[in-house]
C-alpha cells in the first residue's frame, strides 16, 4: 500500500537565521540520502549559472567550461532564473509576479500571458515605462501593487477552472479578486489622473515611446532588467488573432484598455464626432460591467474577427481559378460625386462628375452619357491611405484619399450625396486599399459597420436627454484636449445623446463595437520611428503599421509615400552602420538609418508583422517560436 506523505521541515544553514525552514513531502520510508535530494532539489531547481563579464546565461549543462570558453578570471554567479517582477498592464493595474529572466522575452512573455490566461501572446511585449518627472512638492505616493508571485512557475500548463481562469487564482479571495480586476473592465479615472499621465503631445514624442520596446530575442537580465523593476506589458502588433470573447476575458479586457487610453492620452487622434461616441461607450460600458460578464460569441463578434484578420501578406502562390473567375465578375458601383484635389492651383472647390468603381480603380467622366469614353482619369487605390471627413450633424460626408505617385502622395477628397451613398463608397476604398475587389465577403460587413458608427453618431434631441445624470464624470470620459474646450455641463447632454444610441448594447457588444471605431481610425496601431532615409539630409517618420510602411514629413506631418508589406521582396540590415534596406516589387528600393530607436526594434516590428501573417486559423494554438526569431531575431539569432 501506498504509505501517507507528511511535510518534513528543514532549517538550511547557509540561508541566513532569518530564512523559514523548507518544507518538503516525504513518506516514511524515504532514506536519508533521499531527504538531502529533496532539499537541494526544491531550493536550487530553478537556479543556473550567469556569466557577468559576458552578461549571457550557461543553460547548456553538458557543455564543458572550454567549450563555453570559461577561463580562471570568469565571475560567475549561481541565481535563480524566475525572479520578482512588477509588471503594469493596459488597464493601469500593477502585479507583481516572478517572470523567467533567462529565456528570450518572447518567452517570458509567452509564461506571463500563460499565467494571466491571455491567449496568443505573440501580439504582446515588454516595453520600459518613461521616467515620471517629480514635482518638488509631491510626495512618495506607493502605488497599489497585487502580489500573485506564490503562483506556480509558468510551465508548459497551468491548469485552468470551467471560466478559463488559472486555478491557483481560486486559492484564495485576495487572488480571486485581483482576477477579476484584470478581467473586468475598471472604473472611469479621475480627471487629475488623466492629467497626470505621461501625454506625447507631437510626433517625436510617440517616436521615443517605441525606443522603449525590449528585444524579444534577448533575456531580462541581458537587457539589464534586474528583480523588481517595472515593466509595462502591452499589445505591440495590431493584429488580433482570433477573439473569443468568453475563452478571451482578460484579453479583451486589456485590449479595450489599451484602446481606451490611447483614445484619453490622445496617442491616436480621432474627431470630436467620435470622441463622443468613445465617450458614450466607456460610460456604458462601465455601467454595465458592474453586472454583466463575457458571453459566448455572437455572429457580430464572427464579422470583428474576419476583419481583424487584416495582414494581407500575400505567401508565395498563383492565383486560383476561384480568384479570377472573382475578378471577371467583380460588381462596379457608379454615381455622382464631387471631387476636389487641394493641391492644384485652383480655387474651384468640390466639382462634380460620373464615378465608377471597378475592381481596385476609381474613373470619372463629365457625365454619365460620357462614360463610354476615355475617363477624364483613372486612380488605382491600391496601396492608398483612407480616411473619413465626415460630420453627421453638418450633413457632410467626404472621404480623404492619399493616392501614391511617382512624387509622393496626391491628396484627393471625394464628397458623397448622403449616408448611403458614402457607406458603399468609403467601404470600396478601404478594401481597395488592401487590394481586394467588391466582390469580396468583407464588403457587407464593411458598409454595415460604417452605417452603424454614423447612426451612433447621430443626435436625436429627445425628453430624456434633459435629465442631468449625476454619476456622468464627463471629464474622466473625454481626452484633455476637450477638457478645456467644453465644460462639463456642455459635454454631458452631448455624451447622453450619444449614449441613447448605445445603451441597449450588452458589454460584449459595446466593447467589440468601441475596438471596431477605434481600427477605424486613421491612425490606428502606428509605431513611429525618427529615421533618416539613405542621400537625405534632414530627418523623417517612419510609421509602421500591420500592413504598410508610411513615410511621413516631421516638419508637417503629411504621409510622403506608403508601402504595403505584400509587395515586399526581402528586407536586410546593415549591423555595423545600422541601416534597414527593403526591396519592394518593381525595383523600388529604400534604405535608412535609425535616429530615436535602434535598428533592430524596426527590425523585430517587420519581421513580427510578417510573422503574424503565418497563423492560420486551422493551426493548433502552439506557435513556431523558431520562425518568429529567425523574422525577427537578427544576426545573433541565425
Amino acid at each position: 500500500e501506498a504509505m501517507a506523505a507528511w511535510d518534513l521541515s528543514v532549517a538550511v544553514e547557509e540561508l541566513g537565521p532569518q530564512a523559514p525552514p523548507l518544507k518538503i513531502s516525504v513518506t516514511s520510508d524515504l532514506h536519508i540520502g533521499g531527504v538531502i535530494l529533496k532539499v537541494v532539489e526544491k531550493d536550487w531547481s530553478d537556479h543556473a549559472l550567469w556569466w557577468e563579464q559576458k552578461q549571457q546565461w550557461l543553460l547548456k549543462p553538458s557543455w564543458t567550461l572550454d567549450k563555453c570558453g570559461i577561463h580562471a578570471d570568469a565571475r560567475l554567479c549561481l541565481t535563480s532564473q524566475h525572479k520578482p517582477l512588477r509588471l503594469r498592464l493596459p488597464s493601469g493595474i500593477t502585479l507583481r509576479l516572478r517572470a523567467c529572466f533567462s529565456s528570450p522575452v518572447f518567452r517570458s512573455v509567452t509564461g506571463i500571458c500563460r499565467l494571466l490566461n491571455i491567449r496568443h501572446p505573440e501580439e504582446l511585449s515588454l516595453l520600459w515605462p518613461v521616467e515620471e518627472k517629480k514635482r518638488k512638492k509631491e510626495k512618495d505616493v506607493e502605488e497599489e501593487l497585487y502580489d500573485i508571485t506564490r503562483a506556480p512557475l509558468p510551465s508548459s500548463s497551468i491548469p485552468k477552472l470551467a471560466n478559463g481562469m488559472p486555478a491557483f487564482f481560486a486559492e484564495a479571495a485576495e487572488t480571486e479578486a485581483v482576477y477579476k480586476m484584470l478581467a473586468v473592465s475598471q472604473p472611469a479615472p479621475a480627471p487629475e489622473t488623466i492629467a497626470k499621465l505621461y501625454r506625447t503631445t507631437n510626433i517625436t514624442e510617440k517616436a521615443h515611446i517605441n525606443s522603449r520596446w525590449l528585444d524579444s530575442s534577448r533575456s531580462l537580465l541581458q537587457q539589464g532588467v534586474k528583480e523588481h523593476d517595472k515593466l509595462l506589458l502591452r499589445f505591440k502588433y495590431y493584429t488580433f488573432h482570433d477573439i473569443a470573447p468568453q475563452a478571451d476575458a482578460v484579453r479583451v479586457t486589456q485590449l479595450y484598455e489599451q484602446a481606451r487610453w490611447a483614445v484619453l492620452l490622445e496617442e491616436t487622434e480621432c474627431t470630436e464626432e467620435e470622441m463622443m461616441v468613445f465617450a458614450a461607450l466607456q460610460y456604458h460600458i462601465g455601467k454595465v460591467s458592474l453586472t454583466e460578464q463575457f458571453v459566448a460569441s455572437c455572429p457580430a463578434m464572427e464579422d470583428l474577427d474576419s476583419a481583424l484578420q487584416c495582414l494581407e501578406v500575400k505567401m508565395e502562390g498563383e492565383s486560383s481559378a476561384d480568384d479570377m473567375l472573382e475578378t471577371m465578375t467583380a460588381p462596379e458601383l457608379h454615381d455622382y460625386l464631387k471631387i476636389f484635389r487641394p493641391k492644384r492651383l485652383t480655387l474651384k472647390g468640390y466639382k462634380q462628375y460620373w464615378f465608377t468603381f471597378k475592381e481596385t480603380t476609381i474613373s470619372y467622366f463629365k457625365s454619365k452619357e460620357e462614360s463610354c469614353k476615355e475617363p477624364i482619369q483613372q486612380m488605382s487605390l491600391k496601396g492608398c491611405e483612407v480616411a473619413p471627413d465626415v460630420s453627421v450633424a453638418g450633413q457632410k460626408f467626404c472621404i480623404r484619399l492619399l493616392i501614391p505617385g511617382p512624387e509622393g502622395m496626391n491628396e484627393v477628397y471625394l464628397r458623397c450625396e448622403h449616408e448611403q451613398q458614402y457607406s458603399r463608397w468609403m467601404a470600396a476604398c478601404r478594401l481597395a486599399s488592401k487590394g481586394k475587389t467588391l466582390a469580396d465577403s468583407s464588403f457587407s460587413s464593411e458598409v454595415q459597420s460604417i452605417q452603424s458608427f454614423l447612426a451612433m453618431q447621430k443626435t436625436t434631441p429627445s425628453t430624456n436627454t434633459a435629465q442631468t445624470d449625476e454619476s456622468i464624470n464627463t471629464h474622466s470620459l473625454v481626452s484633455p484636449r476637450y477638457q478645456k474646450k467644453y465644460k462639463p455641463k456642455q459635454l454631458t447632454p452631448r455624451i447622453l445623446e450619444a449614449y441613447q444610441n448605445v445603451a441597449q448594447l450588452s458589454l460584449t457588444d459595446a466593447v467589440q463595437r468601441f475596438l471596431q471605431i477605434w481600427q477605424a481610425l486613421p491612425d490606428f496601431g502606428l509605431a513611429y520611428i525618427v529615421v533618416r532615409f539613405k542621400g537625405c539630409r534632414k530627418d523623417e517618420v517612419l510609421g509602421i503599421a500591420n500592413n504598410r510602411l508610411i513615410r511621413i514629413d516631421l516638419s508637417v506631418g503629411d504621409v510622403v509615400k506608403t508601402w504595403r508589406y505584400n509587395t515586399m521582396r526581402q528586407w536586410n540590415v546593415n549591423w555595423d552602420i545600422k541601416q534597414v534596406a527593403i526591396e519592394f516589387d518593381g525595383n523600388v528600393n529604400i534604405a535608412f538609418s535609425c535616429v530615436t530607436a535602434d535598428c533592430k526594434i524596426v527590425h523585430e516590428y517587420i519581421g513580427g508583422y510578417i510573422f503574424m501573417s503565418t497563423r492560420g486559423r486551422e493551426q493548433s494554438n502552439t506557435l513556431n517560436e523558431e520562425l518568429f526569431y529567425k523574422l525577427t531575431g537578427g544576426h545573433e539569432a541565425l
